[in-house]
């Protein structure tokens, strides 16, 4: 698979992978949060670890050349902070923060923890270059066939990402970060279709993801008069890892049917 961006010097040019299933002259949200985690990154401390992204996807970030601006808010011994935001035009479409904080030893005693059912498909089912998402509808089996998870039931999906950008490796935490903006999908794909876009999307890690394979279960759907929340658990081969949480606005005008438009 090629890679969501290639750079033109400090600008970055939207490939097909990063092109919204809603309007081919805009930027999914997907890569839009990805290229915000890229950005961030690069301003977590030795000894931190990115625990919380939230993207605020509130103006269409177009198909053109794109800046990406960031800063620390704050640097401290244990919390660090710092946001980013996309440009266009001089105008910014979309904005991110980030905290990192550092790891430690875990607090004595034992709390509670729901049982982990978190489905894993086989071994070498995708590749480490980047493979279409596979899906799992309810009990179901992994598919990478959109037309079959067309339905009501519960979704999972499980994905190998290529590049963000051509020529550097795609990050544990970019990758993260991408699915999270896919939880629209998991927990917002019904049996006429995706009908709610993103406003904004929130990504918490306890760990970043191990390997190059990640899996999104959607935990719970809640919507109503036109404004749904959709939240899903991020997972790899070893176990949990964070949770996702989207807010979206009804976009049932244009609705997008997947068992004829895929991906």
């Amino acid at each position: 698979m090629a890679s969501f961006f290639t750079k033109r010097g400090d600008l970055l040019l939207a490939q097909e992978l990063a092109v919204s299933a809603w309007a081919p002259t805009q930027v999914g949200g997907h890569a839009v949060c990805g290229l915000l985690a890229r950005q961030l990154e690069t301003h977590c401390p030795t000894g931190f670890v990115p625990a919380r992204l939230t993207v605020d996807l509130f103006k269409p970030v177009s198909n053109a050349p794109i800046e990406v601006r960031s800063e620390i808010v704050r640097h401290g011994t244990r919390i660090t902070a710092a946001d980013a935001f996309i440009v266009q035009d001089e105008q910014v479409r979309a904005r991110a923060s980030v905290v990192f904080l550092t790891t430690g030893a875990e607090p004595a005693g034992r709390v509670w923890s729901p049982e982990a059912d978190l489905p894993v498909p086989p071994e070498g089912c995708v590749s480490p270059q980047g493979s279409p998402p596979l899906f799992k509808s309810s009990d179901r089996e992994w598919t990478h066939d959109f037309a079959a998870n067309q339905n009501a039931d519960r979704k999972i999906s499980w994905y190998s990402l290529p590049a963000l950008v051509d020529g550097e490796p795609i990050s544990p935490f970019q990758r993260a970060a991408v699915l999270g903006d896919t939880t629209n999908l998991v927990c917002h794909w019904g049996s006429e279709g995706a009908g709610y876009i993103n406003a904004d999307m929130t990504l918490t890690l306890s760990r970043l993801p191990v390997g190059y394979e990640l899996g999104l279960r959607a935990d719970n759907t809640i919507a109503t008069e036109g404004i749904s929340i959709g939240t899903a658990t991020l997972y790899d081969r070893t176990g949990p890892l964070g949770t996702c949480v989207v807010t979206a606005l009804s976009n049932a005008r244009r609705q997008i049917d997947f068992a004829t438009s895929q991906l």
